[in-house]
């Protein structure tokens, strides 16, 4: 008690020795705050011991506030801060001209004129360089981005997707399927998980008193062909046989490029079927099953939100989430949930936008088709919907965007002398095939121009020039004084 009495006496001298010499950031403010509070002489939202602006700290262009305030009293000089970037010029326009210049200043030998590019200011929608703009190039990954455009739309920003197990009949249980791209083994990240659900069924069984069960799991949920057609066998350590139900996506180390589980859904109902075994649940058998209308419910796990699968779906370029999330859209849409109901589903959500060009022809979510065909004009248009105030429901295709040599895909890009400029600025999204190399982002420059482009080159001359010469273009338009 006579400890607690110093302390509360040394941190009273202190308060009153720093409110004297006068406050000059929120650093010391925070501190004294969080020592009454320790001392009961301050609560929060509660009634204060102290006199009324005791605590107050300065702000630049204010003075240090003080119990007996007295004209005599000088305020110290606030300390003047720079700051991070640059701040926003919103009257800026810029001129066409000027970055028509500036991109025709970065050297393309590697890359002749076997691109279609774009520029357009967010602000009014002008379009400020165009080249083959709306002639259709193979995408790769940067098709992800009207994937994720089309199903943020059809969903919302708030749409979980549920994976459940119901019992048809005493003793027998059906793990069905929801299409949780992110449906992992164990908890993380606020991903739902086997294990919690295995934990929750045995709960529930167990009040049943129910020990031993039949386990069936229901895919239905999806049609179609799990592998699309158009891609070749050589990928099948990028992207796993699409279903409704997976977990860690079908990835037998987690990783991906890396090896496949041959047939996810059962792979799951195994993982399943291991997590109850822990919890005191036999599994007698498992088996592909389809859980009839009106199943008693058992429990079930909700995944991440819509809007933050698709952050994490563009920054990792995620080819599996890609196409469960190409599924879900076309569910949204009435459609049926495969390849077809995909190309449906995002083809018709674009046009409603109005950023489809005629020369679109989508064949898969995730952009490894090369026969899908996107110009750049529809790439820059989505980027710039998505950051329109009247479309709140698309932020998470703009905040998921990879920040040039910070994160994602841009990590380890805009490395040399030329584009370090742009590290931290740019954001975007890649695509990278053999003999195809895209990037398609928004910047805003120094003179406040907010910037949506895309550029998407196929069969360069050289693909590692055609690379440098991607993140050049983009450190221009960063370093762009282009108003006129």
């Amino acid at each position: 008690m006579r400890l607690s009495r110093v302390l509360v006496a040394l941190v009273a001298l202190v308060v009153l020795a720093g409110l004297t010499a006068g406050v000059v950031t929120g650093t010391f403010g925070s501190w004294a705050r969080s020592g009454l509070e320790a001392t009961g002489l301050y609560s929060s939202g509660g009634a204060s011991s102290l006199v009324p602006g005791g605590l107050a700290t300065t702000t630049p262009g204010s003075a240090a506030p003080s119990a007996t305030p007295s004209a005599s009293q000088a305020s110290p000089d606030p300390v003047q801060l720079k700051p991070v970037l640059a701040g926003a010029t919103p009257a800026a326009k810029p001129a066409a001209a000027k970055v028509t210049k500036l991109i025709n200043g970065v050297d393309r030998k590697g890359v002749k004129d076997a691109f279609s590019g774009t520029v357009i200011d967010v602000g009014t929608g002008a379009v400020l360089y165009g080249h083959k703009a709306k002639s259709g190039y193979i995408p790769a990954s940067t098709m992800k981005l009207l994937t994720t455009t089309a199903a943020l739309s059809l969903l919302g920003p708030e749409r979980r997707f549920t994976t459940k197990v119901v019992a048809p009949r005493s003793g027998s249980i059906i793990l069905v399927g929801g299409g949780d791209p992110y449906l992992s083994s164990k908890p993380r990240d606020g991903r739902a998980s086997i294990s919690t659900l295995a934990r929750r069924s045995a709960d529930a069984l167990k009040k049943q008193g129910v020990r031993k069960v039949s386990l069936g799991y229901d895919t239905s949920l999806f049609t179609g062909p799990a592998w699309n057609p158009t891609w070749p066998a050589a990928y099948a350590d990028q992207v796993s046989k699409v279903s409704a139900l997976w977990v860690n996506e079908g990835r037998v180390t987690g990783f991906s490029p890396g090896p496949r589980v041959s047939n996810p859904p059962a792979a799951a109902a195994t993982a399943f079927a291991a997590a109850l075994k822990k919890q005191g649940i036999t599994v007698t058998k498992t088996a592909k099953a389809k859980a009839p209308r009106g199943a008693a419910s058992v429990a079930s796990v909700s995944s991440l939100p819509a809007e933050r699968i698709v952050e994490l779906l563009l920054m990792a370029s995620d080819n599996d989430a890609a196409e469960v999330m190409f599924r879900q859209a076309a569910r949204a849409a009435g459609q049926p949930a495969s390849f077809a109901g995909g190309r449906k589903a995002v083809h018709d959500r674009l046009q409603k936008l109005g950023v489809l060009d005629a020369s679109v022809r989508i064949q898969d979510g995730s952009g490894l088709s090369r026969q899908t065909r996107v110009p750049a004009d529809s790439m820059a248009k989505v980027l710039r919907v998505a950051m329109e105030e009247k479309h709140p429901e698309l932020r998470g295709v703009v905040t998921g965007l990879p920040v040039a040599g910070v994160e994602g895909s841009l990590r380890v890009r805009f490395f040399d002398d030329a584009t370090t400029n742009a590290r931290g600025l740019v954001r975007g999204k890649t695509g990278t095939l053999t003999k195809v190399h895209s990037l398609a982002g928004f910047v805003r420059a120094p003179d406040g121009s907010m910037l949506a482009y895309a550029f998407l080159v196929n069969n360069p001359k050289n693909e590692y020039e055609s690379i440098i010469w991607l993140d050049r273009v983009s450190a221009a338009l960063a370093r762009c004084g282009c108003s006129p």
